[in-house]
């Protein structure tokens, strides 16, 4: 009797785990058949029709081609297909700039937009709300708005660059449109910033000055290290909404120059202009499969915890 209660003591824990597993698992089943539902499904249909010749007018006569919509060669020599579409690289080639720049710029104005946020000084409140009123403009109208500032005609930047159309020039259009998605999703990677660093204990701050450690060494040593899931977090969420930019470009370059620009505008260009089904369910499997890979490498390489 004696040598049996502690074996049972020991066996107690594991049993509430696994009942609390058991649990957790069986109230995770609905949410994983609607996500299978809304999701598996469309993505299942979308890959089965990539390797169709399948149109919008009617998918139903849609035949199998294989993989003709990735890459095809003709009886004379001819290859075609998206990968070797030098306009969809010149899309996935400016979409990747348009991510890399715009949460790279983000998180450092977020970053330090954070830092100044997290102090206390007379009017923080008011200057937090401040803060979020451009994150808080839906992007259609800032798109606008900002369309109508480029314009070099009446336009507030565009007259005082004096340099022709902003919007029609190759080389600045990129940049121009990285400029409206900081200023407008910066208040967002701030805002998340700003929940990292309140939750960092007062007193680790309380022992560096103690130490006599400088508000450098206290940033540079304290912060960013307890910040890091936090902004890891921030940074992958950030990047996948930018890969799969598509509102602010069809707003101010028009849909048929954003296929130039936007990976998510040159699927829809092939889908619904051309009413090509098939190739454009192809792109979106490129698209697909392009931002599941960053996702992965955000993941491993900078060891990202989800919990």
């Amino acid at each position: 009797m004696t040598k049996s209660q502690p074996a049972l003591q020991r066996r107690k824990p594991g049993g509430v785990l696994a009942v609390r597993a058991r649990t957790a698992v069986w109230f995770l089943v609905p949410a994983l058949l609607i996500i299978v539902l809304v999701a598996g499904y469309p993505l299942f249909k979308t890959i089965s029709y990539s390797f169709t010749n399948a149109s919008l007018v009617d998918p139903s006569i849609a035949e199998n081609i294989g993989i003709g919509n990735y890459w095809y060669k003709t009886d004379d020599g001819q290859i075609g297909g998206i990968l070797v579409d030098p306009k969809w690289w010149q899309s996935v080639g400016n979409t990747v700039l348009f991510a890399v720049a715009s949460v790279f710029l983000e998180f450092v104005f977020g970053l330090g937009i954070a830092y100044v946020l997290n102090m206390k000084f007379p009017g923080q409140s008011l200057m937090r709300t401040a803060m979020l009123v451009p994150w808080a403009i839906p992007t259609v109208v800032s798109a606008q708005m900002w369309y109508f500032m480029y314009n070099d005609t009446f336009g507030l930047i565009g007259q005082g660059m004096g340099a022709g159309a902003v919007l029609a020039d190759s080389s600045k259009v990129i940049w121009a449109i990285i400029a409206v998605d900081v200023w407008k999703t910066t208040p967002f990677m701030a805002l998340l910033l700003l929940a990292g660093m309140q939750g960092i204990s007062a007193d680790i701050y309380e022992a560096a000055n103690v130490d006599g450690a400088s508000k450098w060494t206290q940033f540079w040593r304290i912060t960013l290290p307890l910040l890091k899931p936090t902004a890891m977090i921030a940074l992958i969420f950030r990047t996948l909404d930018a890969l799969r930019v598509f509102d602010v470009m069809a707003v101010m370059l028009g849909t048929n120059k954003a296929a130039e620009t936007s990976m998510t505008a040159f699927a829809r260009r092939s889908m619904i202009d051309y009413q090509n089904l098939g190739e454009g369910s192809g792109v979106s499997v490129l698209i697909f499969l392009i931002i599941l890979a960053i996702t992965i490498l955000y993941v491993t390489t900078l060891r990202v915890r989800f919990d």
